[in-house]
């Protein structure tokens, strides 16, 4: 039933690590998502330096996803939201046409302590490539919960089992958190053609095939889908309806290279508004001397 596993490939940005599973190579999503990290788990000690923060940087043709197991982290953007995410909330940026924000460790700059968490990118409809940006904070209560024996379960966005999550989407998607005792098992939706889990820390087995942490398991459409966990384990659960081809380079996503190729024209000009509270610094294009044009 699992027509690919996707391990995470570890990636320094700097200061911490994340597990990069997304995107894979042949430009593979899984329906919408484009982009999926997996960031720590770390060990913060209290004074880490301002280079360890995700300095202001743009995107156009996406949404941001960020939700946190552990930690916090301070976001901030050009169309003005300042806004602290802890676990179990979740900020949702939506790009469109472009929009640039900063993510700062301030907690853990001044008490230290532990950051892990996913960031994924979901991929607008052509429709919606080019909409305003905009950011929405939803807070635990806006995400539906479910609990039986061994399983909890979070719904972050999208639609699953005739619950909905407050998170606006733009095209039909599951995104879930699953907590599994050992010897627990969970299905996925079997109403949307691509689906995945990616474990973030124990193992899951699904028809005698293990799963081990860091590595995402895409199921074949129209099958049925149901990990049993091995062991205490944290799954991402996530899917949704296909869009159709998309390029991404860099923090940019679209379904045309040429709107790519401006998205950076302008990012290398300043064309692009830096974040209202956050816009003393700059992460240049790769290739780019800091701050300056090529």
């Amino acid at each position: 039933m699992i027509e690919l596993v996707i391990p995470q490939r570890r990636r320094d940005l700097g200061g911490f690590e994340v597990g990069r599973v997304l995107p894979h190579h042949g430009g593979k999503m899984v329906g919408p998502f484009i982009f999926f990290d997996h960031m720590g788990p770390v060990e913060f000690a209290p004074g880490i330096p301002r280079s360890v923060d995700v300095r202001p940087h743009p995107h156009i043709g996406l949404a941001t996803v960020t939700y946190l197991f552990e930690g916090e982290i301070m976001h901030r953007d050009s169309v003005g939201s300042e806004e602290v995410i802890r676990p179990g909330e979740v900020n949702w940026m939506t790009a469109g046409r472009g929009i640039t924000h900063s993510e700062r460790f301030e907690r853990a700059r001044r008490e230290g302590g532990r950051m892990h968490g996913i960031q994924a990118w979901v991929a607008l409809p052509e429709a919606d490539e080019e909409m305003a940006p905009a950011f929405a904070h939803h807070g635990a209560p806006d995400l539906p919960t479910y609990e039986r024996r061994g399983l909890w379960a979070r719904l972050i966005a999208g639609e699953v089992f005739g619950a909905r999550s407050k998170v606006a989407t733009r095209s039909p998607m599951f995104y879930v958190h699953w907590r599994l005792e050992a010897g627990t098992s969970a299905g996925l939706p079997d109403n949307y053609p691509e689906r995945a889990v990616y474990v973030a820390t124990g193992a899951v087995e699904t028809n005698g095939q293990v799963v081990q942490a860091g590595e995402m398991a895409v199921f074949a459409a129209g099958k049925p889908a149901v990990v049993t966990a091995r062991t205490p384990s944290i799954v991402m659960a996530l899917g949704g309806e296909p869009l159709g081809q998309r390029f991404i380079e860099w923090n940019f996503v679209s379904s045309r290279k040429e709107r790519i190729e401006q998205a950076k024209a302008d990012w290398r000009a300043r064309r692009m508004k830096l974040p209202d509270l956050d816009h003393d610094e700059f992460t240049p294009l790769p290739g780019q001397l800091d701050g300056q044009g090529e």
